[in-house]
């Protein structure tokens, strides 16, 4: 006799990430921004990468990531490595931020937790694997306030920004032979930006405080395919070499504007509902041209014990159509080193088979502020905590935690420098499904 099993520890995680994926739906749609960023106000805002915490501690590298402590591991960044899963995998976590803005000798901090991510990667034994999940792909965050005059009328005009876009996907990936994989990511891009003026009359209480605010729906559909080639070396050692890209993605964005007024307040605590709108407008919706990207990376590897890899990337933002009053996007370079290890996997000492990583990462963003081009670079660190294996061993997961220690801009040319501190929680699961156990 003989009956199908998920395994009860499963069946309880898969409850756990079915709530977590409703959560991270009501965020989705909530449009909740963590970006405290300047920067977020081009482009698209803040770009997320669909990068898991286990290749965020390692620079981010990600397009030779195959195997991790010499098992196959779910990367979404390149669908190529769909093709090598062996059991189901889950993941599911959040993400924070902690922001230190500075310009001049003034300087504001600020944090934010939020969804992070959920995903499965399925196997499909000889045909492949297919992956598919829901992510944050961009968000906006920013907020400047000056007092400024018109003769003998002083106002206040406040210019910020929120919202966000996330993405849902499905993938596949196959290795059509031996040591070739190829795979596909289709995505749905979802969500809103908003662009927000405020104008509050300081010292004349018969004028209203007015808003403006302009709000960007983006909607669209995208693609984007990777390749990766592994190979042995002297049986001891795995190389794997990766490419992705991206097609000519175009994705759809509906402006719209509401101009309103409302009741004149002194009390900055104070939140004055709207007393009247002025304006409203909805325009025609017009496409946004995605940047092309390039990637290439490769990993070394020794088994259980360490990996090495890192990743060098392109994205030609040139033709993305900018806003009004901003400065033309350019061409964005970057590279990333990193790596992980295990130090004794055959040890019963527990610290022995916990997962360090170490990293590094370094972009030439596609921003020009104030004649200056805008840079990034982060330190990342983390850590793979394994828990007891379950289910007669065929259930085993592992909690991800990673942290990048960065800065955006500088404080050259009256601009704002960034330092942050991101975090990344995850939740790892993998299991194999419908195992046929024979009872007698």
């Amino acid at each position: 006799m003989y009956i199908h099993s998920t395994g009860r520890f499963t069946k309880i995680a898969l409850q756990l990430l079915f709530g977590l994926s409703l959560f991270g739906i009501q965020q989705g749609y909530a449009q909740r921004s963590t970006s405290h960023s300047p920067y977020s106000q081009f482009g698209l805002g803040q770009m997320r990468n669909d990068l898991l915490p286990q290749t965020r501690a390692m620079g981010g590298i990600s397009t030779g990531v195959r195997y991790l402590t010499g098992l196959p591991t779910l990367n979404i960044a390149n669908p190529a490595s769909y093709s090598g899963l062996n059991r189901t995998v889950l993941e599911a976590g959040m993400y924070g931020n902690f922001t230190q803005l500075s310009r001049d000798n003034l300087s504001d901090h600020t944090a934010d937790f939020a969804f992070g991510h959920i995903a499965i990667g399925i196997p499909l034994q000889k045909y492949g694997g297919f992956s598919f999940g829901l992510l944050p792909f961009s968000d906006v965050g920013y907020s400047s306030k000056n007092v400024e005059s018109i003769d003998d009328l002083v106002y206040e005009k406040q210019i910020f920004g929120e919202g966000g876009i996330n993405k849902a996907y499905i993938g596949y990936g196959v290795s059509p032979v031996k040591g070739l994989s190829i795979g596909a990511n289709a995505g749905f891009l979802f969500g809103n930006l908003y662009d927000i003026t405020q104008v509050k009359f300081l010292s004349d209480l018969s004028a209203y405080p007015a808003e403006l605010k302009e709000t960007r729906n983006i909607r669209g559909l995208t693609v984007d395919y990777g390749l990766q080639y592994s190979k042995s070396i002297s049986r001891k050692y795995n190389l794997t070499l990766g490419y992705t890209g991206t097609l000519n993605n175009k994705i759809n964005a509906k402006p719209s504007r509401f101009i309103t007024i409302s009741e004149n307040n002194f009390d900055e605590d104070y939140i004055a509902p709207p007393l009247d709108t002025i304006s409203t407008g909805t325009f025609a919706t017009r496409k946004i041209q995605l940047p092309l990207k390039h990637n290439v990376g490769f990993t070394l590897s020794k088994g259980y014990n360490w990996l090495v890899g890192a990743d060098f990337n392109y994205a030609d933002w040139s033709k993305f159509e900018v806003q009004e009053g901003q400065n033309k996007l350019e061409k964005s370079y970057g590279f990333a080193i990193g790596g992980q290890i295990k130090p004794d996997p055959t040890s019963v000492r527990y610290w022995n088979q916990v997962d360090y990583r170490l990293g590094f990462r370094y972009n030439q963003t596609p921003v020009v502020y104030r004649n200056q081009r805008i840079n990034d670079m982060a330190i990342s660190v983390g850590i793979g905590l394994p828990l007891p294996e379950t289910n007669f061993g065929r259930t085993f997961s592992q909690i991800n935690i990673s942290a990048e220690l960065g800065q955006q801009g500088s404080l050259n040319n009256n601009l704002v420098r960034e330092r942050y501190i991101n975090i990344n929680f995850g939740f790892t699961i993998n299991d194999s499904w419908f195992i046929r156990r024979s009872l007698d």
